[in-house]
């Protein structure tokens, strides 16, 4: 009798123990594909996203930013997606130069560090096109706070609209990694190889 119930509590505590595993070992992560039809993307979120729409000071006018992201732990998942139309193109490389320099601006300020790299991304048509990766590591106090990836990604509609998209990782939190090291692992590697514009 002893025997037999040892056996049950055994086999019990197994099946708990390997539920207990298990569910350490599940994936904290939930790869969708997200269809943005009016931002004229798609592209592959690890959990599901939030949008909000913010307004971006450039000169004398605000710019729309819409904003797709998911919080997963230390990370901010994010894509920004600005619409200039046709008849503002001569603004576009201003635009752009004003984007990224806020973010260099401030990882510089900070003592952080920036490294770029060479990049590519595929169109919804499957073109592979060249583009920038920007790797910073943004510090206080000397320390290293977060650390960002963020790619910037310009496409001219039909109707000669350019789509300004700005892709980007910031995980909060030092760690021994750089930026480029870290930010470089599959979990953040496929955000930015899955993004797609029209």
């Amino acid at each position: 009798m002893e025997q037999g119930l040892f056996r049950k509590v055994s086999k019990v505590a197994t099946v708990l123990a390997t539920l207990f595993f298990l569910s350490a070992c599940s994936p904290k992560l939930d790869w969708r594909t997200v269809q943005s039809p009016q931002e004229r993307y798609s592209a592959l979120f690890p959990g599901k996203p939030d949008k909000l729409e913010r307004h971006i000071p450039y000169l004398d006018q605000e710019l729309l930013q819409t904003l797709e992201a998911v919080k997963i732990d230390d990370d901010i998942y994010s894509i920004g997606t600005i619409q200039l139309p046709a008849n503002q193109s001569a603004s576009l490389s201003k635009v752009l130069s004003q984007l990224q320099g806020n973010l260099l601006d401030r990882a510089k300020a900070s003592g952080g560090d920036v490294i770029i790299e060479d990049a590519s991304y595929k169109t919804a048509d499957r073109q592979r096109l060249p583009t920038k990766d920007f790797f910073l590591d943004l510090k206080a106090n000397s320390k290293t706070q977060q650390l960002m990836r963020v790619r910037w990604i310009n496409r001219v509609a039909p109707n000669g609209d350019n789509w300004i998209y700005q892709i980007s990782v910031l995980h909060a939190g030092s760690g021994s990694d750089n930026a480029k090291t870290f930010l470089s692992q599959e979990e953040y590697e496929n955000f930015f190889s899955d993004f797609s514009p029209e």
